[in-house]
This record gives structure tokens, sequence and C-alpha cells, in this order.
């Protein structure tokens, strides 16, 4: 286990950590998130910001306009970030741009889309189902897989009907949304395989963060197949208010060094976590399908997975497959993003994937990254 324990080679390659991804990010497939249009170039915003602060520009603006703020989004070609403003607020849009970021009118406000989420998860939880908002287009998104047939789907499009138009679209997606059961590098339980996060410590002792359904599925993971377990689950939630788990080094002199393995002996190393702002460009590594990129769709996203409903999700059009579950999501930089959760589709057809925010994970098990 790479996160574990890096040999002196690795090591020494870790200042290299953050050319390693930028040169990543080259060789791999663009992000392939649509866009509504975008604000004229004149609107461009007094001042530079960067990807990184995005998210907390966009909560500070929220707390001190309330309900006049109706999301944002970071727009990578502009490198702005994009605020939607609900109503006739003049001191709202003043108080965006001296924020540095872009104000964009639109009809929906925040309430109405929290409203319009709460109705889909009364009527419509429907294993097979995913929403969150896109304030790209100021819209729920709604994705339903292939399993949504016959009675289902009638019930998901009828719900979505009486939302009233243009408050949610629906999208198909053409696999399955289940967890990815099966980042980082690998972590082992009687057969079953996920990825390790990222390194953590809680109460002074070494621990990592992983999905909570591999949590919840097995008590013990090891670092090789088959081998002795190396730590133990001492938190885990799934379904429910997220999907992370807390396990535990069972020895508390395991060295457990605050990076990501990305494979071929490159390693990065993480600066701090971070909230996710939609626009944002991540990288997830996980143990099956190594590493890959892509851009934030959707934040606070509901998924119905057959075991259960987990809300307060990451939606991304990155791409993982079975076994990446736990693993990391991260931004070039070397911020902490998410823990890989589950969607569907495959890393040679695409598809959705969505993630557990790390800052809310570390906050309810009450640690810190190592």
């Amino acid at each position: 286990m790479k996160h574990k324990h890096l040999p002196k080679r690795n090591i020494a390659l870790v200042a290299a950590g953050l050319a390693a991804v930028a040169a990543a990010a080259v060789l791999l497939p663009d992000a392939n998130a649509s866009q509504s249009p975008e604000p004229s170039r004149q609107d461009a915003p007094p001042q530079a910001l960067g990807a990184g602060s995005a998210a907390g520009t966009a909560s500070r603006l929220t707390a001190e306009f309330g309900s006049s703020i109706a999301g944002a989004y970071w727009d990578a070609a502009g490198r702005r970030l994009v605020v939607n403003v609900a109503g006739n607020d003049p001191e709202a849009v003043r108080g965006v741009r001296q924020a540095g970021a872009v104000p964009r009118q639109v009809r929906n406000t925040a309430a109405e889309l929290t409203g319009a989420a709460g109705v889909l998860r009364q009527n419509a939880t429907i294993p097979g189902t995913a929403w969150a908002v896109d304030p790209r287009t100021n819209q729920i998104l709604v994705t339903a897989d292939g399993t949504v047939t016959g009675g289902k789907w009638d019930t998901l499009r009828a719900t979505v009907r009486s939302l009233g138009s243009g408050m949610a679209r629906i999208e198909r997606s053409a696999g399955r949304i289940t967890p990815f059961v099966a980042g980082g590098d690998a972590i082992f339980a009687d057969g079953a395989r996920c990825s390790l996060g990222f390194n953590v410590v809680k109460d002074g002792a070494p621990a990592f963060l992983t999905a909570g359904h591999c949590g919840v599925a097995f008590p013990a993971w090891s670092d090789t197949q088959g081998g002795a377990p190396v730590a133990t689950v001492t938190a885990a939630t799934f379904p429910g208010d997220g999907d992370f788990a807390l396990v535990t080094y069972d020895d508390p002199g395991t060295d457990a060094p605050g990076q990501v393995d990305l494979g071929n002996g490159r390693a990065l190393p993480i600066t701090g976590a971070a909230d996710a702002a939609v626009g944002l460009e991540v990288f997830r590594m996980g143990s099956t399908t190594g590493l890959h990129n892509g851009t934030v769709l959707g934040l606070d996203a509901t998924v119905n997975y057959p075991e259960g409903t987990v809300t307060g999700l990451i939606q991304t059009d990155v791409c993982a497959e079975p076994g990446d579950s736990g693993g990391s999501l991260f931004t070039r930089d070397g911020s902490a993003i998410g823990l890989t959760s589950g969607g569907s589709g495959d890393c040679r057809s695409g598809g959705e994937t969505f993630f557990q925010p790390v800052t809310t994970a570390l906050a309810a098990v009450g640690a810190e990254l190592g």
C-alpha cells in the first residue's frame, strides 16, 4: 500500500508530483461536461480568482446575500467564478463583482431548487436515479440509468413535470448506478477490493479514509490480496448522509504520508482539504483504473443506489470502475476533494461518478489529513 509507506525512490519523486499531474492532464481525455451559454466576456471579473478559492468565495457570498445567490460555478476557460443571482438585487450583483466574480441573472432561486429536490426525494426515490443542482443551467439535473423503466420511468417523468417548466431535466445513463465496490492504492477484505482515499490522523493515531460502503461491508482491511489485516474500521456511514469510512491502522507506528500515489513511481503531496466547485477540474486515482481527470458537474447530489439513498455527494464526469471505490479525488495543486462512491459507465465508454466530499467526512469522524 504505497499510501501507507513509500520506498525511498518514490519519496525522492514526491517533489515532481505536481509536474506529473500536469503531464497526466495532457495525456488523459478532456472532460466532456455540457455547458450552458456563459456570461459575455465583457463582464470579466475585476480581479483574478483561482479555482481553489472559488468554493470559498461562493460560500461567503451565499452567507452574505442569502436567498439572492442561487449557486455558482467555475468557468475554467475564462478562469473566473460565475455566481447566479436570482431576482432584482443590485447589492448582491455589486457584492459579487467586488468579490472578483461574475454575476449572472437567473430565474430559479436556491430555495426553489432545494424545494424541488425535496419533491423528488419524496415522490421519486427510485434505485438507479440521482439528482443534483446544475448551476450552469439553473436547474436540477436528474440522471436515470437503464434499470429505470416502465412504471418507475413514468413516475420519474411525472414528478419532474410536476416541478414546472425550467426547474429540472432528465438525462439517461447508459450504465447502471451502483457503488464501485470491487484511488490510490488497493485495499482488500475477504475477496473484496476497494481503494484507499487519503491518510489522516485521528487522536494522534494514523488512519485513512475510504468509501463507507466498503467500511460497512467488512470490519478489517489488508494492503495485500489475501494478506493479514493491517487496519480496522472505526466509523462508517452508508447509506444515508454520506459514503465514508475511517479505518485506523493497527500499528500506531505506521508511516502514513499525506500524498496520493499517481502510479509509475510518482506521488502528489496533499496540501489540505477543499470543497468542490462546479466546473472545477479534478483528478481521480483508483486501484482498478488508475489516474483519470474530468470536471465537477453538481454539488449536494442525491444518489439512489440499490442499497439505499445517499445524500450530499459531488457529481462529476470522471470515469471509474469497480475497485475504485474510496479512491482519491483531488486537484492538480494537491487539494483533497473527495472519495469515490459510485456511478455508472466505465473508463472505455465514459459515464458519471459520485464522490463523498472530504471536508464533510473529516468533520464527521473528527480527523485531520495526515
